[in-house]
């Protein structure tokens, strides 16, 4: 009797543009999460998303990434995706026609709702990015992501096809690249299987509404500075009101945008912490 690959039966088969042998050392998982996304600089993944747990992953076919090279729908002699501003002003625009090519692309084979699967443009105007949103994208089956670059992308293909705009942050970067990896790589991780503890991802920052407590381990006394006794007691309800006290009084110093936006949502007075 002839063995069977470990992968039989499992992997996934869909079209593409390019062939892919099936065989090949990252083959990709029947209903793994897959992320597309289009970007002028395709070379730059997956970057730190090959490192570590995540690309571990992605060669074990958890997960799966395709980019979309936006320079290939470029008009002209010299594929250009982007125009001068129209009313004028400074900078360069993505172009709709182009961008437009590029998504019909991304869109093959995918989900007609936005929730099974998210279309997203990484923009310095959009809602900032947050935990509930990494989760709401590791519930679908896949995302495709634009990557932003010059001034921005022409209004009116974000509205046609009604994209999402997602910042990282309160800053501009050059472009959406390194946001993408960032966001993508808090999706990861919440995948199944992905983790190899995935209890931790129920015990870090931002998984109940408060920061993460601090972290400690051997040896118990360093330089000086000694680990909290209370760690060291083996009483699990303390060690546990220790780590919650210890949360709040991170979040409500470092982030009271947070704390009040918990407090909200719990029912509590945010100068006492207790139920209003």
């Amino acid at each position: 009797m002839t063995d069977k690959p470990r992968s039989h039966g499992r992997l996934a088969i869909g079209p593409s543009l390019v062939p892919r042998d099936l065989m090949s050392p990252t083959p990709r998982l029947h209903g793994a999460w897959t992320v597309r996304i289009i970007t002028l600089f395709p070379a730059a993944f997956p970057g730190v998303l090959g490192e570590s747990l995540t690309g571990k992953a992605l060669h074990e076919g958890l997960w799966a990434l395709e980019t979309i090279d936006l320079r290939r729908f470029g008009e002209g002699r010299h594929r250009n995706v982007d125009d001068t501003p129209t009313g004028g002003g400074a900078g360069m625009v993505l172009r709709p026609d182009v961008v437009a090519a590029a998504l019909d692309e991304a869109a093959a084979g995918t989900p007609p709702d936005r929730a099974g699967w998210p279309v997203v443009c990484l923009s310095p105007r959009g809602r900032r990015f947050d935990q509930s949103t990494a989760h709401r994208w590791a519930r679908a089956k896949g995302a495709t992501l634009l990557c932003g670059r010059f001034e921005g992308v022409d209004q009116r293909i974000l509205e046609a096809r009604e994209i999402e705009e997602i910042s990282l942050g309160d800053f501009v970067l050059t472009g959406g690249e390194i946001a993408a990896q960032a966001m993508i790589d808090a999706t990861v991780r919440l995948l199944p299987g992905v983790l190899g503890n995935q209890t931790s991802t129920e015990e870090e920052s931002f998984s109940d509404g408060l920061l993460e407590h601090p972290q400690y381990t051997r040896p118990n006394d360093w330089c000086g500075h000694a680990v909290p006794e209370v760690l060291l007691s083996g009483h699990h309800a303390r060690i546990a009101e220790w780590r919650r006290a210890q949360s709040v009084a991170l979040t409500r110093r470092r982030r009271p945008d947070l704390w009040l936006a918990y407090c909200a949502a719990h029912g509590l007075d945010p100068e006492s912490g207790k139920p209003a």
